[in-house]
């Protein structure tokens, strides 16, 4: 299994980033698929969810402001974050389905927000 991110970078407050993750090794479309992020000191957080059939579901602090997709041909998914904001600094992670929770196996993009 693997799963590559990018697209991160760094943005002044109300700016926005698209965030990508390549999917191999495995049946990307039978597999609903996380956002996730880390702040050193406050764990992980699961932003964004979208399941194999397209639900998708937010963190509170990011609804209206960030978007999940998928684009199972291309075997990718892709967080789209607008509006965005100095706490949402931070490793942004994609995971895959496995057993009953999310598992990372990427090595994650960083998103800065300062001015």
């Amino acid at each position: 299994v693997q799963l590559v991110e990018s697209g991160g970078g760094t943005v002044q407050p109300g700016g926005s980033l698209r965030l990508s993750c390549a999917a191999s090794g495995f049946a990307f479309s039978k597999k609903d698929m996380a956002w996730g992020r880390h702040v050193p000191g406050k764990g992980l957080k699961w932003v964004a969810t979208i399941s194999k059939n397209g639900a998708t579901n937010y963190l509170d602090g990011v609804k209206g402001r960030f978007t999940i997709s998928r684009d199972n041909a291309k075997r990718t998914i892709y967080l789209q974050l607008s509006n965005l904001k100095p706490e949402d600094t931070a490793l942004y992670y994609c995971a895959a389905e496995y057993g009953s929770d999310f598992h990372i196996w990427g090595q994650g993009t960083q998103v800065t927000v300062s001015s």
